[in-house]
């Protein structure tokens, strides 16, 4: 039975399993007298069936799936005589052998080759005839052990509610742990590269030039790592965007919360919103083919010069794509502020405009933070637009409209292709996550000490 036919039939299990769990126990509670004679609710009893009938099996074919291919390949390969010794070579013919088993292989067949196809054709078919019995046996079997159980003494609801809170915990524990896993894979690549590169020259260098020679009598051989050009890039493609997203964003938010009658927000707030929903890829086109060449015309009817490819092109570009990070969470930060603190300032002389600034915006300026630094999360990482309008020159210049790039675009310029992870050159992608990464720590440290300071205010 295939992978998904399974997976539909043990969810259909799991159904049934809650509904005769949720059967037997009204059944068992009406030859005592009514459902007051149970220790839980009927439902708490057809949960509680339905995972014993669902969660092993689940769990099992989880591993099931994530160990299944590895086991065979390892089989398929342990038994031929002739195989490559290195990792590639391997990878290559466990291709081949998968393209022959499954009738797609390019050219002349080999005996080795046919005789690895069948016997992988073989290990398939076997894996998953073994796989559907054993999760249908450990399926039914615990699903009718936990049938048995059901008795009005039984407290099924604490039964439930441990099982759930061991979900949760290993959700917990999973989101925690995976970025643990991603820190310290970062870090421990970036220790391989700072191996290679000084960590002076990384944080200080002035020229940034990755593309590393093949030979070494050829020019450029030991390329250039210096980071700053990057770094500066990205701050002023972030700094551009901020300075059109904030103003504007909160401005909005100010007057749909404030200002505007229900009709006006009802309508203006979804079409704000709709801005979030726009594929970067939208933008990066609007910013190449229609902001870009404006700017650079604008430029030049004034005498300045202006590249084809500017950060104040990607920067207005960026700063329009994330106004609703910052006027919806700010907007309903500001809604959130206690009517009373408006009557309050009213009453005792305000205007509205006095009230809007120095009680409601203050009240409200610890959710009004962390809008701004969703949104600056959002500029700092963003590629698409960057790589379409502001192109992929590390230019270390202070001019908008220059062409520069940023630390995303050239992670993902480093690490595109065919690349060794064992090149400074594809390692230096693994330092450039671990500043962003150290960037933004430093961004959330600063945010909680501003919220802390006028929560604690205006608690």
């Amino acid at each position: 039975m295939q992978t998904p036919t399974l997976f539909a039939l043990l969810l259909l299990l799991i159904l049934v399993a809650y509904g005769t769990g949720f059967s037997r126990a009204i059944g068992t509670a009406r030859s005592r007298g009514g459902i007051r004679s149970l220790a839980s609710l009927p439902s708490y009893y057809g949960v509680h069936t339905a995972l014993w009938c669902g969660l092993p099996a689940l769990i099992i074919l989880g591993c099931w799936l994530a160990f299944d291919d590895s086991i065979i390949r390892t089989l398929v390969l342990g038994g031929l005589a002739d195989k490559p010794e290195s990792v590639s070579g391997q990878n290559l013919l466990y291709s081949q052998i998968q393209n022959m088993a499954a009738g797609n292989l390019v050219g002349e067949a080999t005996p080795q080759l046919t005789a690895a196809a069948e016997h992988l054709s073989s290990l398939r078919q076997s894996g998953q005839w073994l796989q559907t019995a054993l999760i249908l046996i450990l399926s039914l079997g615990l699903g009718s052990f936990a049938l048995l159980q059901i008795s009005p003494e039984m407290r099924a609801r604490e039964k439930v509610e441990k099982v759930l809170r061991a979900i949760l915990l290993v959700c917990a524990c999973a989101a925690i742990f995976t970025t643990i896993g991603i820190l310290m894979s970062v870090l421990l690549e970036s220790l391989r590269f700072f191996q290679a590169v000084p960590v002076s020259e990384f944080l200080f260098g002035l020229h940034w030039s990755p593309q590393m020679a093949m030979r070494d009598d050829q020019v450029g051989s030991s390329g250039a790592f210096g980071a700053v050009p990057l770094f500066t890039g990205t701050l002023m493609v972030s700094a551009i965007a901020m300075l059109v997203a904030v103003p504007v964003g909160l401005m909005s938010a100010i007057y749909l919360a404030e200002y505007a009658g229900n009709r006006v927000r009802a309508f203006a707030k979804p079409l704000i919103e709709i801005l979030a929903g726009v594929p970067t890829v939208v933008y990066g086109f609007f910013a190449a083919l229609t902001v870009a060449p404006f700017i650079r015309e604008l430029a030049e009817s004034i005498g300045l010069e202006a590249s084809s490819e500017s950060a104040l092109a990607a920067g207005l570009v960026m700063g329009v794509m994330i106004i609703p990070f910052v006027s919806s969470l700010s907007d309903d930060v500001i809604n959130a502020v206690p009517q009373s603190l408006r009557d309050g300032a009213l009453g005792l002389g305000s205007t509205k405009s006095e009230t809007v600034r120095k009680v409601v915006i203050p009240a409200a300026l610890p959710g009004i933070v962390g809008g701004v630094l969703l949104a600056v999360s959002r500029a700092i990482g963003e590629t698409m637009i960057v790589v379409m309008a502001a192109g992929l020159a590390a230019n270390l210049t202070a001019n908008p409209l220059e062409s520069v790039t940023t630390v995303t675009v050239q992670i993902v310029t480093l690490l595109v292709g065919d690349q060794e992870f064992d090149s400074p050159k594809t390692l230096a992608a693994f330092a450039l996550g671990l500043m962003l990464f150290i960037s933004t720590l430093i961004l959330n440290f600063i945010a909680l000490h501003v919220v802390k300071k006028y929560r604690e205010q205006y608690d």
